[in-house]
């Protein structure tokens, strides 16, 4: 790709308590690149104009390191300190109107369908906290109820509450495109697409976009326990409450101190399919000690059996260990599809037979502990 020409510029930039850091990248970028090695920390800027006629961003991006531990300086840090969630701050009859800032592809060109990853700047008035959702307003009326606006679509934040940008203006979200094809003809059928993500994967920066929320409490993080163990299982982009938690846990110098250990299973058909794959394998080798990482690609691994690799089979290649977690009081999650929770659900049924166990007692246990945490779609 073409580059004008890069000028290098010395600044002082706070990142935490450390300063012995590596060569920085705070780039000006007309959207997010998850394929830096190295989302780093900080003493000099690159400032490289690309297609100027699109929006330009400081986007930051911080180099974790197992040594130093130093970490993102986030801003403001009265984000810390409020006692419960923001909830329905804006609602469905007047909803907030925000600004695309950036929408990039985040799969590669053998995955079947395309996510896009949208970056939000709600200006800091539509606060929100790890784990919650956006509602999202499609412009346009409801073709079932003339004269109305559509239905709200929620999509879960697939940020931290500082956003990509670490200031608290912006949120992301994490979108597949629906569309739907005719198993007679095998082509695309046009009226069937889903109206929103189209919507939102279509939007180009400086665009407006109708927001509601922020809504949910059942996947928020729980802090009270820093050295608290977090089990994830997310598919496809079900992945998004997900990168907030970690982002919170691994690149952001904030009040919350993790050191349990946080696994992420995520499935998705490919790996042309994975999603933030770059900043959850950094955090592999910069934490080696306190997250996992399991990738299940249905279209490229095989199970025990031969059959495709899901989530569930992951889940019971480690399900001593998973047990093991959960009786020490660990939390899990899912996220995505609900369909991949009946295969899920068997899978945990089958396993605590094999161990002696009644999985309807010891789900009941965890749902009544909070340690349950389910958001399908």
């Amino acid at each position: 790709m073409a580059h004008s020409a890069v000028s290098q510029i010395s600044v002082a930039v706070p990142v935490g308590s450390d300063v012995s850091l590596r060569r920085s990248v705070f780039k000006k970028r007309n959207s997010i690149s998850f394929s830096d090695k190295s989302w780093a920390s900080i003493l000099s800027l690159d400032l490289k104009s690309r297609n100027a006629q699109k929006i330009n961003q400081y986007v930051v991006c911080m180099s974790l390191q197992q040594t130093s531990k130093s970490k993102v300086t986030v801003s403001p840090l009265e984000m810390e300190t409020a006692k419960e969630p923001p909830l329905n701050l804006f609602k469905p009859k007047e909803p907030y109107t925000a600004t695309i800032v950036s929408v990039e592809r985040l799969v590669g060109p053998k995955a079947p369908g395309e996510t896009c990853h949208i970056v939000i700047d709600h200006g800091s008035n539509v606060p929100y906290w790890e784990g919650q959702s956006y509602g999202v307003i499609p412009p346009g009326e409801n073709p079932k109820k003339p004269g109305s606006s559509h239905n709200v679509r929620l999509y879960s934040i697939a940020s931290s509450r500082y956003g990509d940008s670490f200031d608290g203006k912006t949120a992301s979200l994490c979108v597949r495109r629906a569309v739907y094809y005719d198993p007679e003809t095998g082509k695309e059928d046009p009226s069937k697409r889903g109206v929103c993500s189209n919507f939102l994967c279509n939007t180009k920066p400086g665009d407006k976009v109708q927001i509601t929320g922020p809504s949910g409490k059942i996947m928020l993080l729980p802090e009270d326990n820093p050295n608290a163990n977090h089990i994830m299982i997310a598919t496809g982009t079900g992945v998004a409450p997900f990168r907030g938690y970690l982002r919170r846990m691994f690149m952001e110098d904030v009040t919350f101190k993790f050191r349990g250990l946080a696994w992420l299973f995520l499935g998705v058909a490919n790996n042309d399919s994975l999603l933030y794959d770059d900043e959850f394998t950094k955090y592999v080798q910069d934490y080696p000690d306190h997250f996992r990482y399991d990738r299940a690609l249905s279209r490229e691994q095989k199970n025990k059996s031969g059959g495709k690799m899901y989530v569930q089979d992951k889940i019971e290649e480690y399900s001593d260990e998973i047990f093991k977690l959960l009786d020490d009081g660990a939390h899990i999650y899912f996220c995505g599809l609900k369909g991949m929770m009946p295969g899920i659900q068997e899978t945990l049924k089958r396993v605590a037979e094999q161990r002696g166990e009644s999985w309807d007692e010891k789900l009941s246990q965890l749902k009544k502990n909070k340690q349950w945490h389910v958001e399908v779609y």
